[in-house]
């Protein structure tokens, strides 16, 4: 019978080996810093875009995690909804509007301690559009065992088993207090240690009867933003989401002993990932408002469409670049007004074209860079990887 680590004597007395940690700690504390600095000097309106286009990011793809799938525009609307901007967002569903207002007030509150209230508030927004679902609001309370399975109905593989619900409220009591007393003070912990132990925590006790993940991640992000004295945009969920096998294994492999090291430079690398497709995305997103500022009025309904369409691609670009056959598909030309649309923004620098006849590709002038698979090795150097 499996042991889980809520089952062990030592509970909840997680240990780690700190020196591991230590390079990694260095390095996102610098680019914290470094993502800062950019964010500073960009003009007003792309900063606020920032904000906007990075919160919608953890939006959409911490719910891609959870199997649900929202749509972007939609949630993009949402959060300027939610901070306050007067956008109407009236074709967003409840889902999208509940996710969209737990990212403005993750960054908003990051400052604040971190109490019962402010994940049951949480809970609340991320279930929104969810009437058939019992204790919204509320730890769970179901007395069947709250289990993460997969494989067969009729003989699952049992991956996780939460404490009973019985055992939750005092469960979070004791999370929640180490979560206030590690913020600051002696008891002060390292940055990444603190953001990853809060969240492997969090999901072994699985305190909701849905939605534990994705308030999961909120609280790293809390946690990260609370080191860092300021909303950090890092933005987890992309990088978790591309690693989301490895993810789930990462986590079920740690619920089963106090010694979290390789949960941790698991995080750490991810983190670390997260950080730099955000210094990326912000570079990217501060481009795209000079890009569009310099040929905007100069572009058609469908020239602007393709565009867009290849900007939501981000820092990394279009995947294989434009072609006439997609910019068709995209806008619903003809094949000679696709060719002209091309022809046209390539001649005002909008785009480049590269080879020839058939193997023409149009790609934005806008610089896009990979960002690097990041890891932290059983010595504790931190490797970039590509791929």
């Amino acid at each position: 019978m499996p042991v889980w680590n809520w089952q062990l004597p030592e509970w909840p007395s997680f240990r780690f080996d700190a020196h591991r940690l230590a390079a990694a700690e260095e390095q996102f504390a610098q680019g914290a810093g470094a993502l800062a600095a950019v964010i500073r000097h960009a003009e007003p309106e792309a900063a606020e875009r920032v904000y906007i286009e990075r919160m919608a990011d953890e939006a959409v793809t911490t719910s891609t995690i959870e199997g649900e799938t929202l749509a972007r525009e939609s949630v993009q609307s949402s959060v300027r909804r939610a901070l306050g901007l007067n956008t109407p967002d009236p074709v967003a569903t409840p889902a999208e509007r509940g996710i969209a207002e737990l990212m403005v007030d993750v960054c908003r509150t990051f400052a604040d301690p971190l109490d019962a209230g402010t994940l049951l508030r949480w809970h609340r927004m991320v279930m929104r559009g969810r009437p058939e679902l019992a204790d919204v609001g509320a730890w769970r309370t179901a007395p069947e065992p709250m289990q993460v399975v997969s494989g067969r109905i009729d003989f699952p593989t049992v991956h996780f088993e939460a404490p009973p619900a019985g055992r939750v409220p005092a469960e979070m009591d004791r999370l929640l207090d180490w979560f206030d007393r590690t913020a600051g003070g002696a008891l002060q912990m390292r940055t990444l240690a603190r953001a990853g132990i809060a969240h492997l925590w969090f999901e072994s006790i699985h305190p909701f009867s849905d939605g534990n993940g994705r308030i999961g991640r909120a609280l790293s992000e809390k946690a990260l933003a609370q080191a860092m004295e300021r909303p950090t945009l890092t933005a987890l969920s992309p990088t978790i989401l591309a690693r989301r096998k490895e993810y789930y294994a990462a986590l079920a492999a740690a619920s089963r002993g106090m010694d979290c090291t390789e949960w941790l430079a698991w995080f750490a690398g991810i983190a670390l990932e997260a950080q730099l497709r955000a210094v990326a995305e912000v570079d990217f997103i501060v481009a795209k408002a000079r890009f569009f500022a310099r040929v905007a009025d100069g572009l058609n309904v469908r020239q602007e469409k393709g565009l867009l369409r290849m900007l939501e691609a981000g820092s990394a670009g279009f995947e294989g670049g434009m072609t006439a056959g997609k910019y068709i598909s995209i806008t619903r030309s003809s094949p000679a007004t696709a060719t002209r649309d091309l022809s046209d923004l390539v001649d005002m620098g909008a785009l480049e074209r590269h080879g020839a006849r058939r193997h023409v590709r149009y790609r934005l002038t806008i610089a896009t860079r990979r960002v690097p698979r990041m890891v932290v090795d059983a010595d504790g150097r931190v490797r970039a990887e590509e791929g």
